[in-house]
């Protein structure tokens, strides 16, 4: 397997922190962001939206970095990882959506404006991270992780953008729920650590 990447996305290290928690070998392909070869042709026929991470798997492309942990899950037979129950499933499944929306459009936003340059209105997208990380509290208050009594692939998306959160500005220090959940997360076997950024809050 080839996992396309660049160390400063999110994105990415879910893909490469899931991969190493399960103990599978893959080989990592950094993209020159900076110099646009996400925007190269032959990046493009791989994800024509230009994005990292991409994951080949053989004749298998699969782009997008939760699609990846629920394919590498299903194809390596995880099911600890990603449930078969419709119960559980719909549970990583809710918390997949909040991956891709409320933390994509808030901590992650706020990330890329310090990170990136992004022109988004800081004072929003920190706002809608603190709306979503109050939610993500409480939700850890009744259980350790997000979907229950063990880690699944929802954990592993959510993790990366919000233990980088003080590099956007978003102060993580009201959130004791939040943070001994990521403080667990770092000690699960496999851990790898999404490289940290010198700005916002972290400066």
């Amino acid at each position: 397997m080839k996992l396309y990447v660049h160390p400063l996305s999110g994105h990415s290290h879910r893909a490469v922190l899931f991969f190493s928690l399960i103990g599978q070998t893959i080989e990592l392909i950094e993209v020159d962001l900076a110099n646009g070869a996400h925007k190269a042709p032959e990046f493009l026929k791989l994800n024509r939206f230009g994005q990292v991470p991409v994951l080949v798997d053989g004749e298998t492309v699969i782009a997008d970095s939760n699609s990846i942990l629920i394919y590498a899950a299903k194809k390596l037979g995880k099911h600890d990882w990603l449930p078969e129950s419709p119960v559980e499933a719909a549970a990583v499944q809710r918390w997949l959506s909040v991956a891709a929306g409320q933390i994509a459009f808030g901590p992650a936003a706020a990330r890329l404006i310090t990170v990136f340059g992004a022109k988004f209105n800081a004072e929003e997208v920190i706002a809608r991270a603190h709306a979503v990380l109050k939610v993500i509290n409480a939700e850890l208050a009744d259980h350790p992780w997000i979907t229950g009594t063990k880690p699944t692939i929802a954990d592993v998306a959510l993790y990366s953008y919000i233990a980088r959160a003080n590099e956007g500005n978003v102060d993580l220090s009201a959130y004791t729920n939040v943070r001994t959940w990521l403080s667990a997360i770092e000690q699960l076997p496999g851990f790898v650590a999404f490289k940290k950024t010198a700005v916002g809050l972290a400066a």
